[in-house]
C-alpha cells in the first residue's frame, strides 16, 4: 500500500460539518488571480481551490482541513478572507 493511500484513508476518517451559507473562507473578487491564489489550486491539501475555464479561482470550503495554508499564502495580499468556522462546525479530526 502506498503512502498516499494511507494518508487518504486517514483523511477519510475525519468528518466535516458544513455551516450552510456561512463559509469560513471567501475569495475576494478578482479580474486576474494572483500567483499565490493560482498556487492554491495545486497546494491546498483538501483540494478546495479550483481554476474555472475562464481562468478565475473559486473555492468550495466544504472539507477544508483548516490548515491555514491559504491564510498564510493569500490573506496578507487580500486574496482571501479567512475566519475560523463557528463553534461546532468545520473539520472534526478523528486522530488528534
Amino acid at each position: 500500500m502506498s503512502l498516499a493511500a494511507r494518508v487518504e484513508e486517514k483523511l477519510f476518517q475525519n468528518r466535516y460539518l458544513v455551516d450552510a451559507g456561512k463559509p469560513h473562507i471567501a475569495i475576494r473578487p478578482h479580474e486576474k488571480p494572483s500567483e499565490n491564489l493560482l498556487a492554491m489550486t495545486r497546494i491546498c491539501p483538501a483540494g478546495c481551490y479550483s481554476e474555472t475555464s475562464s481562468g478565475q479561482v473559486e473555492i468550495t470550503p466544504d472539507g477544508c482541513l483548516e490548515c491555514g495554508t491559504c491564510r498564510v499564502l493569500c490573506e496578507v495580499a487580500g486574496d482571501v478572507v479567512w475566519n475560523y468556522p463557528r463553534g461546532g462546525f468545520g473539520i472534526l479530526f478523528k486522530f488528534g
